[in-house]
């Protein structure tokens, strides 16, 4: 039975905007409300967050917002309240604002995050002549939101040899008449991908509401559920393995803390992003056919893991590397696990992270996309059975995985973070994504802008390797939804 009219059939025509003028109005710095927080204000490191001195880069995330007025009506009337309500939010979510301090005798002292009054997030404002629609397409030049993304202010050392690290810097860019971005750069270090999104709707939330009472001095009561700081439980677990942790990463701790800014260079300048759909009829349509081919067990295949196998499947694939081995990297939530018994808001990083290695060979060949999905979902039934599986020797093992050569793909983001739901009271975003993975050969999930329930993927690859892929997948997805 032909499926289609169900299929996406996915096309590529990439966008580039064309001559960019970019013009910075404001560079700003925004704090909590005076006095609304102790200082200084400590919070020790977990071995959730050492593991992610791994990850050098800063984590970008944007937003894409319709505002089709000139830039004056937005600096008169909107950046007032996103500043205000940032200010009242980051009380409740004031390690974004805090730095990260490395002692000089760190082999004894582990890093951690410290608070003072007069500690701010860098918030700039600028102005783009990029067109909107362009960069809200699904395929475009992954070079196309660079400009939007704030760079990191950098380290200081301080006389006794204390580092200090900001954590987080915002931009948001003004495309006059059409919309604007709210773009954020933060250190993996202090928080993980649902402590994100818990402060921006918490943010978008406060936003929402002073623009209804068109007010800026809306007696502010907190209007979700509040960031848990509490770390006793996960520092006290009786696994915890957190100096071993610093002990194995101690020795390029500043080298990767100083990586700060996005590099803007040719190793870009052929890289297109991508956003794929994969609507809820799609993915039942994987799930059955997956099952159908499992004879020998019935295994539980989550919009997750078909998903997954699919994407993995065609990116090795359509890629030149010829490894024997080829690494699939994702992570699993664990504040409702019983080993932690952690608040669900939960702030800092809490994820445990696996790793799925299987042959090439095995993987490119006939049942492919089969050996992907056993091979995740036996991870994630290890997760299931204990959260801290293997959490001994992550280290070394993450190590051997990212030497050059090797075919690692990551996922990053969730469907389940409710991306689009992320309302500052002018609509919900006309799209998202992860900025980086078009640096870090990763794949971004999210729920899909239409609500129909479907999931979104977002990929970054070198043009000629997109175009392979693409066409791989639309043969992929096609034989398996006309069966």
């Amino acid at each position: 039975m032909s499926n289609t009219n169900m299929l996406h059939h996915h096309e590529i025509k990439f966008y580039h905007n064309e001559t960019v003028i970019m013009k910075v109005i404001e560079q700003t710095q925004i704090s909590p409300p005076p006095s609304s927080l102790p200082s200084p204000t400590r919070i020790p490191l977990t071995f959730f967050d050492i593991s992610w001195f791994y990850c050098k880069p800063p984590l970008k995330r944007i937003f894409f917002y319709h505002f089709p007025h000139p830039t004056h009506h937005f600096l008169q009337t909107t950046l007032p309240i996103l500043k205000h309500s940032l200010s009242l939010t980051l009380q409740h979510f004031f390690p974004f604002t805090s730095n990260l301090i490395i002692p000089p005798n760190s082999h004894n002292t582990p890093p951690f995050i410290r608070y003072l009054d007069e500690d701010s997030i860098s918030f700039t404002i600028a102005e783009s002549s990029a067109d909107f629609n362009i960069l809200i397409s699904d395929s475009q030049d992954a070079q196309n939101w660079h400009p939007l993304v704030p760079n990191l202010p950098p380290p200081r050392t301080e006389q006794n040899g204390t580092c200090i690290v900001p954590l987080m810097a915002i931009q948001i860019t003004i495309l006059p008449n059409s919309g604007f971005s709210i773009c954020l750069a933060f250190k993996h270090v202090v928080a993980d991908g649902k402590s994100l999104h818990h402060f921006m709707k918490f943010w978008a939330f406060v936003s929402k509401a002073i623009t209804n009472n068109n007010e800026l001095s809306l007696e502010y009561s907190p209007p979700l559920d509040l960031p848990s700081h509490e770390r006793d439980r996960v520092l006290k677990h009786p696994t915890a393995p957190k100096l071993n942790y610093f002990q194995e990463i101690q020795y390029f701790v500043l080298e990767i803390m100083k990586s700060t800014s996005l590099v803007r260079d040719a190793a870009y300048a052929n890289k297109v992003r991508t956003s794929l759909v994969l609507s809820r009829e799609e993915v039942q349509k994987m799930k059955g056919w997956i099952i159908d081919k499992c004879k020998d067990s019935t295994p539980h295949m989550s919009t997750f893991v078909v998903t997954c196998s699919l994407i993995w499947f065609c990116m090795v694939k359509s890629e030149q590397s010829k490894s024997d081995l080829v690494y699939f990297m994702f992570f699993a939530d664990c504040r409702d696990r019983r080993e932690f018994s952690l608040s669900k808001t939960y702030f800092g990083n809490c994820l445990a992270s696996y790793t799925v290695v299987v042959n090439r060979g095995e993987l490119v060949g006939k049942d492919g996309i089969l050996v992907a999905a056993n091979a995740i979902e036996r991870k994630i039934r290890d997760f299931k059975s204990d959260a801290l599986l293997g959490v001994e020797t992550l280290m070394p093992d993450y190590r051997e995985i990212i030497k050059p050569g090797n075919s690692v793909k990551m996922v990053s983001g969730s469907p389940k973070l409710d991306v689009y739901e992320t309302d500052f009271g002018w609509g919900k975003p006309k799209k998202s994504d992860v900025v980086h993975i078009d640096s870090s050969s990763s794949i971004s999930l999210s729920d899909c802008r239409d609500g129909r329930g479907g999931i979104e993927v977002g990929l970054a690859l070198e043009r000629s390797q997109m175009t392979n892929f693409i066409s791989i997948y639309n043969e992929q997805l096609g034989d398996i939804c006309s069966m």
